[in-house]
């Protein structure tokens, strides 16, 4: 009881010492969010100031090996995080910082994480314009306007309404991960990375501070580059979370503390974010019921026309990855009628092959499905395809043809005497296009162009990162 108190104490000094910006309408969210699910937006910011936006001192930005104080400001860290209300599970999908994206208010097409900084710079210049001096309130409202944009942008991208906003600075993410005790992480191979400063052997090490944020930091010369950045930052991540939901970090008062006040000195919030409530709603969330996922990519070396080299996304694609994972937007939830059919479906159990060279499609659809009450089954990579078949055991072209409606399109279904009784097997081909596509959309872009330089299929692809176990990475 003792302990509790303490906890609870010390969960009020960190809610009244927070720091909060005007970033997200007061109506939003609300207690319980009327669609079902809290949308939050987790942000990484490349920042050489502190929340309150002090520039850190030299010899914290060369510790943090961070350059200079008035370097560009990006979000190389993105990760949507979906929960239902009833706080029963999480899944934290993360959008890879150079994604190529149509920004809103004008911006043009660009990277998604230089959308916080060009309407943070363009709204300086407008408030400048209007006679604003004062350094503070211009950082404060420049700073409003780089993070409302960029919830527009990820808006746009994933087809949800985000709820809540977070954003934690480099110094920060050292801070924190100090404070709980460090993190455990695992690799693949030994790394040595100049730009970073990464620099660590094979197997399994406990990290923080500096190493965390250069394990995290780290694209050169991993097999991937930036795609295998977002695993470590999603396996670092879910090792922070093992770590601050289990009961050695709540229930030890120093730990507690030292926590505390790395979030007070880091993190920025939404304001009118009910912390209290929002803990409570996730008391019961356990290591298992936390899963990490990247959103589907076409070409991690595309070629823009002023950006540089970028990772190209189908729109439509990652919309319905989204919804597949996160259940339907606001609007568009089933009626009875169709709640029959689910209960129907349950009987039908899917398997799902990719032979349409797409990272993380197997998965994707495999969830869409199973949103729809089919019974997931066995996920895998398969043969090159060009189209999307459908195979059924004998008399099982019922089965076949509801999974169809359900994938959207007109896929081929046949009997094969290789599957079992009461299941489906569904070979995604190059044309698939998902059932919120349309021809001229998702699909456009699967020739031999944008696959060229699409990283080989991972038979571990379609394996969800949880908060349970350390896997090792790249």
């Amino acid at each position: 009881m003792g302990l509790t108190g303490y906890a609870w104490a010390a969960m009020q000094g960190l809610v009244n010492g927070l720091n909060y910006a005007n970033v997200i309408s007061d109506d939003a969210g609300g207690d319980k969010p009327a669609d079902g699910a809290r949308d939050i937006l987790l942000v990484g910011l490349d920042s050489r100031t502190d929340a309150q936006g002090n520039p850190l001192p030299r010899e914290v930005l060369d510790e943090l090996r961070a350059g200079d104080s008035d370097g560009e400001l990006n979000t190389d860290s993105l990760i949507f995080v979906h929960i239902p209300n009833d706080g029963s599970k999480a899944v934290a999908i993360s959008l890879p910082r150079d994604t190529y994206v149509d920004i809103p208010g004008g911006f043009g097409k660009h990277k998604i994480n230089s959308a916080y900084a060009r309407a943070m710079l363009q709204a300086r210049k407008d408030l400048q314009k209007q006679g604003v001096t004062d350094p503070k309130e211009l950082d404060v409202k420049a700073n409003q306007a780089g993070a409302k944009e960029l919830i527009q942008t990820v808006e746009k991208l994933t087809g949800s309404t985000i709820d809540n906003y977070a954003a934690v600075n480099l110094l920060g993410f050292s801070d924190i991960t100090k404070a709980i005790g460090g993190v455990d992480v695992c690799l693949n191979n030994n790394v040595k990375d100049e730009y970073s400063g990464a620099n660590f052997t094979k197997g399994q090490h406990t990290i923080s501070g500096v190493e965390a944020l250069e394990f995290v930091r780290q694209r050169h010369g991993l097999p991937r580059g930036d795609l295998d950045r977002v695993v470590r930052q999603q396996v670092f991540m879910a090792g922070m979370a093992r770590k601050v939901l289990s009961a050695g970090t709540l229930t030890n008062p120093s730990k507690l503390n030292d926590l505390i006040e790395a979030i007070k000195k880091s993190v920025v919030l939404n304001q009118n974010w009910d912390i209290f409530g929002f803990a409570q709603q996730m008391k019961g969330l356990t290591g298992g019921q936390l899963e990490f996922r990247t959103i589907p990519v076409k070409n991690v070396e595309y070629k823009t026309p002023e950006d540089g080299v970028a990772i190209q996304v189908d729109p439509a694609e990652v919309k319905q990855f989204v919804q597949g994972l996160a259940g339907p937007p606001p609007g568009q939830q089933s009626p009875t009628a169709q709640q029959a059919d689910t209960n129907a479906n349950k009987a039908t159990t899917v398997d799902v092959r990719n032979a349409s060279g797409r990272t993380g499609l197997a998965a994707s659809v495999a969830k869409t499905l199973e949103g729809k009450g089919f019974t997931s089954g066995e996920t895998s990579n398969a043969t090159s395809r060009k189209t999307t078949v459908i195979w059924v055991p004998k008399g099982g072209k019922d089965a076949g043809q509801a999974v169809a409606d359900a994938l959207g399109g007109s896929p081929t279904i046949q009997e094969d005497k290789s599957v079992q009784s009461g299941h489906v097997t569904v070979f995604l081909g190059a044309d698939y296009q998902g059932p919120s596509s349309n021809a001229s959309g998702a699909g456009a872009a699967t020739g031999p162009t944008s696959q060229a330089a699409a990283p080989p299929p991972d038979t571990e692809e379609d394996k969800p990162i949880t908060a349970e176990g350390v896997p090792c990475v790249n």
